[in-house]
């Protein structure tokens, strides 16, 4: 499950204006390289919306079937805000839609039996009898 966290506004490159919903998964615990010690996080991904402002407000909240996965890309540099670090990095966060798990019916449990003559005894005459 992901949850709708808080929308941006975005623009295409002709200029039109679109909503991106910001979308965040369940907590992970991922144990820091520098230090050994565990921190939580979350993974985050935005998705575009065809809604209004107002309707991607009351999304906020919502939760929703899905998963957030690490995708490979090209690389490309992303600079952190808080410290002006330059990473380079070479994936991006995606949302990915689950299907809800539907229960696939069991068949009967004769449907998966097979006759087999080996269940009977054969007499001295090679003809079957019911053992």
């Amino acid at each position: 499950m992901v949850t709708i966290i808080n929308f941006k506004e975005r623009q295409t490159e002709e200029g039109k204006i679109f909503f991106v919903l910001e979308a965040q998964g369940g907590i992970e615990m991922i144990q820091s390289k520098a230090t050994g010690r565990y921190y939580a996080t979350a993974k985050k991904a935005f998705i575009p919306a065809t809604f209004d402002e107002e309707t991607c407000n009351a999304l906020i909240g919502t939760q929703m079937q899905g998963e957030i996965i690490r995708e490979e890309c090209e690389p490309y540099e992303y600079i952190n805000k808080e410290t002006g670090e330059v990473l380079n990095l070479s994936h991006r966060y995606v949302y990915v839609h689950e299907a809800p798990k539907m229960n696939k019916p069991q068949e009967p449990f004769y449907e998966n039996l097979k006759p087999s003559v080996e269940t009977f005894s054969m007499n001295e005459k090679d003809e079957l009898i019911d053992a």
